[in-house]
């Protein structure tokens, strides 16, 4: 459970019992398993493959960075500084973990530039892979896929048949597309800060803060929700009053019967269950689901009325995750000393939220 500050006020805001990422209920049963993550920095590999082709011409050098245990926002700042250009100029589609070896990609806008030879910008752990050019700075969000491979190491509690049999089962229904703990902050300290901002015992001034805080507070209402569904329908079952959700896009709509139609697409994966991301606005949930949904909306009150009190619109989010390419594999020698998943994800999505099902770490 989240602890927070011992006053009144934003007691109030956490007596209903929030759940933890590594409390949400699990697609099926909590794994067994258990082993090391992330021990070195190459266990966990993540390559950016962004959702269009850079033209090769224009006013934007792009620039395919390999970067280990680097901070986003840091090497913009350096890029920026080695250019000559303010760090607004530098645009990157997302962040990336820094205790990690990741690749993505970066733009810099040369409008304002003097010339630059990328081939003398050297940095400890950086490494440009590729150079390119495109007409427009790159934006947040423009993703189409991460690719992650992630070692696991001295695995316990668990076999090489049962971990083949969870990504298999993986591969067939999906994992709940929880928002991972990285999104909370340290200790969840998002969400601390959230509780006194909206108690108004604390100012938020920078917008960019805010928004970290205004996405984590609505994240964790997400989590509850679909967490409590799992608890009450099981997780490969269609709950009366779903909104549905077309897989690879953000069209929704709601299901008026549970037809064996709906029921083969549900199967096949072209269509998801969703859970809501609170914001102003009516749930669009009816039946079963909306009472489920209004039930915990109702126990998060004040933090449903913080969101709504900032501007953020009622939306919904895919409620399953189906990992592409999803593969396990052993070593030769002593096949649990060191296993390797590979995976990749839309933009949004978390690799921890797969892992969680598959093994302890």
């Amino acid at each position: 459970m989240l602890c927070m500050e011992n006053n009144d006020t934003i007691n109030a805001m956490t007596h209903y019992p929030l759940l933890t990422v590594e409390e949400m209920a699990y697609a099926h049963t909590m794994p067994k398993g258990q082993a090391k993550f992330k021990t070195c920095t190459d266990d966990f590999i993540v390559r950016e493959t962004l959702s269009f082709e850079p033209e090769g011409e224009g006013t934007h050098a792009y620039l395919y960075i390999e970067k280990t245990n680097t901070n986003t926002e840091w090497l913009a700042r350096q890029l920026a500084r080695f250019a000559g250009l303010e760090a607004k100029e530098i645009g990157y589609a997302g962040l990336k973990d820094r205790n990690a070896v990741t690749s993505q990609w970066f733009s810099i806008n040369l409008e304002l530039a003097e010339q630059v030879n990328w081939d003398d910008f050297h940095l400890d752990g950086v490494k440009i892979l590729k150079k390119t050019r495109h007409r427009r700075k790159l934006k947040r969000g423009v993703i189409k896929h991460n690719s992650f491979e992630i070692s696991l190491r001295d695995i316990e509690h668990s076999s090489v048949v049962n971990l083949t049999q969870i990504v298999e089962c993986i591969q067939r229904s999906g994992v709940p597309n929880y928002f991972a703990q990285q999104r909370f902050g340290h200790d969840y300290n998002n969400l601390t800060r959230a509780a006194k901002w909206f108690a108004g015992t604390i100012k938020i001034k920078k917008r960019a803060d805010k928004s970290i805080i205004l996405s984590a507070v609505r994240s964790m209402i997400f989590n509850q929700m679909l967490s409590q569904r799992i608890h009450k329908q099981g997780w490969e079952g269609i709950m009366d009053g779903d909104i549905m959700m077309l897989s690879g896009s953000h069209s929704i709509f709601p299901i008026t019967e549970i037809s064996p139609d709906i029921q083969e697409r549900f199967q096949q994966g072209d269509i998801h269950p969703t859970a809501a991301l609170w914001g102003r606005g009516g749930l669009t949930s009816k039946n079963d689901l909306l009472q489920l949904e209004q039930s915990v909306a109702d126990e998060l009150s004040a933090w449903c009325a913080g969101l709504e009190k900032h501007g953020l619109k009622q939306e919904r989010r895919s409620a399953r995750l189906f990992p592409e390419d999803l593969a396990i594999r052993f070593s030769d020698k002593d096949p649990l000393s060191h296993v390797v998943l590979s995976f990749s994800l839309p933009t949004g999505s978390y690799a921890t939220s797969v892992l969680r099902e598959i093994i302890q770490f």
